[in-house]
């Protein structure tokens, strides 16, 4: 007899590593002192924030065979992501992120994904492919494209997916983590983009990444271009002046931000992410998903922390409320 297979809400793939965040704000980094310790990685918080929103979820991705890795694997349980997929990969130590901190809006990098990163490392044939395509939301990044055989696996996956169910394309353009400098040129990439919103029902991205997928930078453009491009949903950050999402059947959402003090603006985009999944899936409309997924982010710019610090249902609705964070 076949064992069912588990559905999950949200399944996400690609990116994960450990962020060490200084413990000090407004200095460079050769003057910190000391680092908290995070799990990290778009995808990864993707999964972990809508686990927090009461979602069941689980990633797909790869780690180093070393102490990191076991520390991602343990804290993905901790935090109530299923870590089934996600395994170590013997040669590629598990990635460190370093960022600087400098509110309210700068807030520099630094990856350490060398010689590569495993999450790169993730095959066609190792996928589950029945529970991807059962998945209420299946969640990609850019990232994903930026080499093989991350790059086949991502398409085969989305290809998967079909028209079942949410397939959300987080378009995520990063030129420092695609291993290929000659990739890091957005002519260079866009036809992957382009490949990767043919399957996918939502797109998601600033404006910095949705010129990188269309070539085009004004908002209400590049959300009508990816509309074009395949999508039924764009939704476009536009940092200060919040958000905007244009749904195929004419439905406009305008949103502002929600005002907060920001301690690191880091890990906004992958509450945003996670309470984006959480409203598609409770079946909102646009606006209310919008606003709901604003105030997901306002939480997570106003702490140190990404992972650790995914906002509760309830913790959305006091800032919704305006309760301060």
């Amino acid at each position: 007899m076949v064992e069912p297979v588990q559905q999950f809400d949200v399944i996400s793939m690609g990116r994960i590593g450990v962020d060490l965040y200084p413990l000090q704000s407004g200095v460079p980094l050769a003057q910190v002192r000391s680092f908290g310790k995070f799990l990290g990685g778009s995808a990864a918080n993707i999964a972990v924030a809508a686990a927090r929103l009461g979602r069941s979820t689980a990633v797909i991705t790869r780690t180093g065979a070393d102490p990191f890795g076991t520390y991602l694997h343990q804290t993905l349980t901790d935090l109530g992501v299923d870590n089934r997929w996600v395994t170590p990969i013997e040669d590629c130590p598990t990635p460190v992120t370093f960022c600087e901190l400098f509110p309210p809006d700068d807030f520099p990098l630094y990856f350490y994904r060398h010689p590569k990163a495993p999450d790169l490392e993730i095959h066609t044939d190792e996928l589950d492919y029945f529970a991807i395509r059962s998945a209420g939301i299946f969640w990609i990044t850019g990232t994903g494209l930026s080499d093989e055989p991350s790059r086949s696996a991502t398409l085969a996956a989305l290809k998967c997916r079909d028209t079942s169910g949410t397939t959300v394309f987080d378009l995520d353009w990063r030129p420092a983590l695609w291993n290929d400098t000659a990739w890091a040129d957005p002519e260079e990439a866009r036809p992957y983009y382009a490949e990767a919103l043919r399957h996918a029902t939502v797109a998601v991205g600033n404006l910095d990444e949705c010129e990188v997928a269309t070539g085009i930078r004004e908002p209400h453009a590049c959300a009508e271009a990816l509309l074009a491009a395949g999508v039924e949903l764009a939704v476009v950050k536009l940092g200060p002046k919040g958000v905007l999402a244009v749904h195929r059947d004419g439905t406009t959402a305008e949103v502002p931000p929600v005002p907060v003090e920001v301690v690191n603006g880091l890990g906004a985009g992958d509450a945003f992410g996670g309470a984006l999944c959480h409203g598609l899936l409770s079946g909102w409309e646009l606006e209310r998903t919008v606003r709901y997924a604003n105030a997901a982010g306002a939480h997570v710019a106003a702490r140190l922390a990404c992972s650790a610090a995914m906002p509760t249902p309830a913790e959305v609705d006091g800032l919704l409320n305006g309760v301060a964070p």
